[in-house]
This record gives C-alpha cells, sequence and structure tokens, in this order.
C-alpha cells in the first residue's frame, strides 16, 4: 500500500465518520420532536378527562347554557381525533374552539353565584387553567424542536443525509388568530341570564 492509498483510506473513513455524526445528530432531533409532542400528549389526555366534570358540574347552575355547554364537548372530541391522528393543523383549529369556549364557560360562571362559589367548579377551573399554562408552554417548546429540526434537514449537508435517510420535516403547533384575541365580555352579557 503506497501513500496515496493511506490518505484514500484517511478521507474515507473521516468522511464515514462525518456522515455518522450528522445521522446521528438528526436521529436526536426527530426523537426530540417526538419527546416534545409526548409531553403536550400526556396534558391533552388530562384535561380531556378533566372537561366532562366541568360540564357536568356547570350543567346543574347554567340550564340556559347548553349551547355553550355542548361547544365544549364537541371542540374536546375534535381535540381529541386530531391528537390521535397528530394532525397539527387540525389539533390547532380545535384547540382554538376550545380555548374559546372554556373562555365563554368562564366568563359566564360571574353571572351564576352559587356555580362561581361552588368547590368543585374553583377546583376544575384552577385545574384546567393551569393545564391549559402548562400546554402553552410546551407548545413552544415543541415548536421550537420542530423548528430545528426542520432547519437542519433543509441545510446542506444535513440535507442530503435527511434526504437518504427519509426524515421528514415537522409542523408547528400553531393556534388561529381567533385564540389570541380577548373573550367578548360584552356580547356575554349583552343578553340578560333567564334563571
Amino acid at each position: 500500500m503506497n501513500m496515496t492509498h493511506y490518505v484514500l483510506l484517511a478521507i474515507t473513513a473521516a468522511l464515514v465518520i462525518y456522515i455518522v455524526m450528522i445521522y446521528n445528530s438528526l436521529v436526536s432531533l426527530k426523537h426530540g420532536v417526538k419527546k416534545a409532542w409526548a409531553n403536550i400528549d400526556v396534558l391533552l389526555s388530562q384535561r380531556h378527562d378533566e372537561l366532562p366534570k366541568l360540564v357536568e358540574t356547570c350543567r346543574q347552575y347554567m340550564k340556559y347554557e347548553q349551547d355553550t355547554l355542548e361547544k365544549v364537548i364537541k371542540a374536546r372530541s375534535q381535540v381529541a381525533v386530531a391528537q390521535e391522528k397528530q394532525d397539527m393543523r387540525a389539533l390547532g383549529a380545535a384547540e382554538t374552539d376550545l380555548r374559546r369556549n372554556l373562555g365563554q364557560i368562564f366568563a359566564l360562571a360571574e353571572s351564576y353565584p352559587g356555580l362561581k362559589t361552588d368547590e368543585g367548579f374553583q377546583h376544575l377551573q384552577t385545574r384546567i387553567t393551569s393545564l391549559e399554562d402548562a400546554i402553552a408552554d410546551r407548545r413552544e417548546f415543541y415548536n421550537e424542536s420542530v423548528n430545528i429540526n426542520n432547519i437542519r434537514i433543509e441545510q446542506f449537508p444535513d440535507s442530503v443525509i435527511a434526504g437518504f435517510f427519509g426524515f421528514q420535516a415537522g409542523h408547528l403547533l400553531e393556534f388561529t388568530v381567533h385564540e389570541k384575541k380577548d373573550v367578548d365580555i360584552k356580547s356575554l352579557f349583552g343578553e340578560p341570564v333567564l334563571r
């Protein structure tokens, strides 16, 4: 073996090591996205379990707000379907609806003194609000993980390795504009509450 063979062997070994390092880094990012999603998934499941209790508690007091309560149950089902499919676009839209309807329930609860002072309701409101906050925090972490993954699989030379091994871009979990608006309290209380 002459010097040229040693040089070629060293270059080949360095190239293989470099490819393995890129591959391992991409695998780590892919699993980081999965872990970030799993963290959201747990919270969504916990909230999913708490919502029927909240609706049932509210139903005892809010006999004239059945439409709002039904909207929460419907939005809860849509979130569960999107969660099961891991469809981030559908999940974002369903989350928007659910959060808007939950905001309406909490706002309407102000006009039902019995409900407002019910310990069960207070506990559920606190629990669900804390879950919502945790979901928002973890959504940020998830989106950051997806963003880093997506950038890496598009950058050269990572894009070559990602394409060869079938690494896929992730979808951000985005809520629509409605979620960012405040609940319109005035419109909620515009009509008199019948008791």
